[in-house]
């Protein structure tokens, strides 16, 4: 009886195990798929942008024979990629500076200290999460043109750090509530400063929070289209993703120069995330867990 009942544990413990093997593949399998899913558009794009338009039309989803490098110079000269990279470097420089240095102090205040009233600010703050850029676009528009600020640098870097705040305020806020306050009083016990506690305590608890912050508003200011579009017409002032319409209509019969110029817009993003796709799930992670 023994050995009978013997046989059949271990026959049970065999079909969970093959069970178990069984949801791995499949979920294994799942997550391929969703990777191939993403993936090949991009890798398409980048083999494009190494192709001859000739070589495109031909065999669209071929391998490139000859790689093409000057596909990827000409876009940068003639198509002024060098010019719409660095303009975008200024304003996400700017732009996510802004947002996350107001973010941490307006968070930090909400979240910690005993402000009156700071639901009902906190409440006005989140107002503006729910109001679309659509419906201020054109008092924006005019409000600028008024103070002179219409077609300058500032005309995007103004508005897009003061739409972008009620997120960060959000996020920042949930991060610093959920740190341990202990830490926080134990610095006042030893005679630091409210100032000093921010900085010097809480601020560098908060480092994961502030990576999300980060990441989230430099993918956003970098693919931002519709607001450069409205506020800052000039090419020299135009951001990548403003450039990059421009481009397709200078270059519409050459697929490969577009594709290189796509593939220049699309490196520093992929770039940022490889450097900070760390602090970007623990960031997200903790945000869960912590608003």
């Amino acid at each position: 009886m023994a050995t009978h009942n013997s046989s059949l544990d271990r026959g049970l413990k065999s079909r969970s195990r093959s069970s178990d093997i069984g949801w791995d593949i499949g979920r294994y399998a799942l997550l391929i798929f969703f990777l191939l899913v993403f993936l090949v558009p991009v890798l398409w794009i980048w083999a494009s942008a190494l192709k001859s338009s000739i070589e495109i039309s031909r065999n669209p989803f071929a391998l490139p024979q000859e790689f093409m490098w000057e596909n990827i110079e000409r876009a940068w000269t003639v198509g002024g990629f060098d010019r719409y990279l660095l303009n975008t470097v200024i304003y996400c420089a700017a732009i996510v500076t802004g947002v996350v240095a107001l973010s941490c102090f307006a968070g930090y205040a909400l979240a910690l200290l005993p402000l009156p009233g700071r639901g009902v600010v906190l409440g006005l703050f989140l107002l503006g999460l729910m109001v679309p850029f659509q419906s201020v676009m054109i008092p924006i528009y005019y409000l600028l043109r008024d103070v002179g600020l219409l077609e300058t640098y500032w005309a995007f870097i103004i508005p897009g750090i003061a739409l972008r705040l009620p997120f960060g305020i959000f996020l920042m806020r949930g991060f610093f509530k959920g740190l341990p306050n202990d830490i926080a009083d134990a610095a006042r016990l030893d005679g630091a400063n409210e100032w000093n506690v921010f900085r010097s305590v809480m601020l560098p608890l908060a480092i994961p929070g502030l990576s999300t912050l980060v990441v989230f508003q430099f993918i956003n200011t970098w693919n931002q289209f519709l607001m450069p579009l409205i506020f800052v017409q000039r090419d020299e002032l135009r951001p990548v993703a403003l450039g990059v319409m421009f481009f397709f209509g200078r270059f519409t019969a050459d697929r490969g120069l577009i594709a290189a110029g796509v593939t220049i817009s699309m490196i520093p993003m992929v770039i940022l995330y490889l450097l900070l796709q760390r602090r970007f799930i623990e960031g997200i992670t903790a945000g869960a867990m912590k608003t």
